[in-house]
């Protein structure tokens, strides 16, 4: 079948005050009635807030109302798409736009202002920016502003560099930013809201929908869009006896996974033992907030080596994953952000010829595809650097060529070539380097552990474009849209998608290719020696040991490698399963149907995939009945597994990435809903008190 058959098969929140008079927050902070204001940014009574027992009217304009729940980078990329579309194609009538969150209006929990400086971003600036067109010579507005990088070298004295890593604050800021920007550009009868307010329950009426929001009040409005983010799951398995366990324990702490920033970590005792399952991004997080959080410093020491310097107030690290190393760094960055790499055999084409939707085995017809890629730029790389750009040219025709009928031996194809022989690069070696191997002593696994971490930092330091290996795990970034394309909405068979997929590969992707900046890992290492910082080994086993009251960490792969910790904090990115969501909205929508889990096959060998149920764009939720509800839209993590990978958190500079593609479909579709509603139509609102936005 061909490309198109395929693709188409807590914090508190802040409540509305009803006792107050109305104050409404513009781009500058929060101004009241009669104040300055951008022209887009709206105070006064806020349209559309019905309160939750007063009579009906119906003397109201017929204004066209939109909802963003969930104002992080997903609800902020739908935002800027209307309000660029708007600004496009100028309507007649009133538009209102509700951007909903009850953290942060403009940057959301996860990406708030008020984090510390060292929690950072791992993409580069230079690959960042929100806008959906590069800026021009006029002043920023929707659909033409800056990128990351350039806003941040232009508003803050910390800039280090198009190829630096922001702070997360600094990228909270540069959301808040776009938010202004949009307030300013729209013209009057186009308006901003920001609601610092949680929405509780969505309802269908004949009017529209109707938005419970925390403190009681209602919105009415014609089209919600949720892009609610991360959330808290109700714990279950060993994690809830690991919950238990430290609830009937004073001394000891059980942090299940969350961002770093909303976990108690000042609850934990100086000197104590901290035990961390999985070394991945939140990993270093919780390194950084346990050690700069408490004080300490990293200096270079005369021969350029980093080392910690303690205050005294820092816990002791035990830290323990599946394959018993820290995530790997990213590599240098050598390469411009509008360079696009166009695969040249793992394409959709390739693997789905012959096959028809959703027959496909992920180890078995996709995998394969996807490590010739791999090994294709491992081999050219290799070539280029060795000086045989025209040897490098010849592989990839003839990989091309082959790949027209069969998966291309790249590596059988590459061997004469090279000038100097090159290892092979074996997948399974780089995710799993400890795989098989037994160590007689913890010290016997540190020093295997400083020897791999020493040789991953030389590759990340030659850079993702000089580095065979480096530039060769960049393909697993660089072709996630194309992975999405083959297995999004059951392209792959329901136990290939559980097994095959998200339980094997998706982990290793992870590990590969989302790795940190280099400089977290001189700062694990500069920890491990300081004695602050133990990787336990690999195949962490977690226990609770009832007699000495405590949890344990151990690897099989590691002699006498037992230690018992106070605090367990789970570091893995939690998993999407809406029936296990903890937020008030989530349950609500799922226990009446609205939200659905999205199921791959059916019967005894379905996989129940725990994301919402969606259509293909512009992604509506598909209810108990099978059918779409065509005024809301749901984008982002709570449709994981439907579709893979909707973590990624921000557009990319040149031509449009998935992520603003995404919103502008909903963007589109949503102001098409002007066009339906007949321009006459009146709803019925409730009066309501005065209201206070805080």
């Amino acid at each position: 079948m061909g490309r198109d058959a395929w693709r188409h098969s807590g914090r508190q929140a802040t409540d509305l005050d009803s006792d107050s008079t109305t104050v409404f927050e513009g781009s500058a902070g929060a101004v009241s009635d009669g104040g300055a204001r951008p022209a887009g940014a709206q105070s006064g009574r806020l349209p559309g807030l019905a309160g939750p027992t007063e009579p009906g009217s119906t003397d109201r304009a017929p204004d066209y109302r939109i909802a963003v729940v969930g104002s992080g980078p997903r609800g902020m990329s739908v935002l800027e798409r209307l309000a660029s579309r708007l600004l496009a194609s100028p309507v007649d009538r009133g538009v209102h736009l509700y951007l909903i969150d009850g953290v942060e209006v403009g940057c959301g929990r996860v990406w708030r202002t008020d984090q510390p400086q060292w929690f950072l971003m791992n993409t580069v600036c230079r690959e960042v920016t929100m806008f959906s067109g590069p800026p021009d010579e006029g002043p920023p507005r929707p659909g033409a502003g800056p990128s990351l990088a350039q806003w941040w070298r232009d508003n803050a004295e910390d800039y280090v560099g198009p190829d630096g890593y922001a702070p997360r604050r600094v990228h909270a800021r540069y959301l808040r930013f776009v938010l202004d920007t949009v307030e300013r550009a729209l013209p009057r009868h186009v308006v901003t809201h920001r609601v610092p307010a949680m929405v509780e329950d969505i309802e269908p009426t004949t009017e529209g929908y109707r938005l419970d929001l925390s403190g009681g009040n209602a919105l009415l409005v014609d089209r919600v869009v949720l892009t609610t983010g991360h959330s808290q799951l109700e714990q279950t398995g060993r994690h809830r006896v690991y919950e238990r366990f430290a609830a009937t324990r004073p001394n000891l702490r059980y942090f299940p996974g969350d961002s770093p920033a909303d976990l108690p970590l000042d609850t934990v005792p100086a000197g104590s033992a901290v035990g961390v399952m999985g070394l991945g991004l939140t990993f270093y997080d919780l390194m950084l907030a346990f050690t700069l959080g408490r004080g300490g410093r990293f200096r270079e020491d005369g021969d350029g080596r980093l080392v910690y310097l303690p205050s005294g107030r820092e816990p002791r690290l035990y830290g323990g994953s599946r394959s018993g190393m820290p995530l790997p760094a990213r590599g240098r960055n050598q390469k411009s952000s509008e360079l696009a790499f166009t695969p040249t055999v793992f394409t959709t084409s390739n693997v789905t010829r012959g096959h028809d939707f959703g027959t496909l085995d992920f180890t078995r017809h996709m995998l394969p595809w996807i490590i010739a890629e791999i090994e294709l730029v491992y081999y050219q790389t290799a070539l280029r650097e060795q000086g045989d750009a025209e040897a490098a040219a010849f592989l990839t025709a003839a990989a091309g060529r082959i790949a027209a009928t069969a998966v291309p031996p790249v590596s059988e194809l590459a061997r004469p070539l090279l000038r100097e022989p090159m290892p092979p690069l074996d997948f399974e070696r780089l995710c799993r380097p400890f795989v098989g191997a037994t160590f007689d002593h913890p010290d016997e696994f540190d020093r295997a552990l400083t020897e791999y971490l020493l040789r991953d930092l030389e590759r990340a330091e030659r850079g993702n474009y000089a580095d065979p290996i480096k530039a060769a795990l960049d393909v697993l970034r660089d072709t996630r849209w194309v992975v999405r394309e083959i297995v999004d909405f059951g392209g792959l068979t329901p136990d290939s998608h559980r097994d095959g997929f998200l339980s094997w590969f998706a982990p290793r992707s992870a590990l590969l290719a989302a790795g940190p900046p280099r400089s977290r890992l001189r700062q694990a290492q500069a920890l491990r020696e300081a004695g602050l910082l133990r990787v336990v080994g690999p195949d962490l086993q977690v226990g609770t040991d009832e007699w000495r009251g405590c949890f344990t960490l151990s690897s099989p792969a590691v002699a006498d490698s037992i230690v018992a910790v106070e605090t367990l904090i789970d570091a893995r990115t939690p998993t999407t399963d809406i029936n296990r969501d903890r937020s008030i909205l989530t349950r609500n929508l799922v226990r009446r149907g609205v939200w659905t889990e999205f199921t791959n096959g059916a019967g005894p060998d379905a996989f129940r995939t725990g994301g919402v149920a969606v259509t293909q764009s512009p992604y509506h939720p598909v209810d108990r009945r099978g059918r779409p509800d065509r005024g809301l839209y749901v984008l982002g993590i709570p449709a994981e597994h439907t579709r893979w990978f909707t973590l990624v958190g921000s557009g990319r500079p040149g031509n449009w990435n998935e992520f603003t593609r995404d919103a502008d479909a909903i963007a589109r579709d949503a102001l098409a809903g002007m066009a339906v509603q007949a321009p006459t139509q009146r709803r019925s609102a409730r009066t309501v008190p005065a209201v206070a936005l805080r």
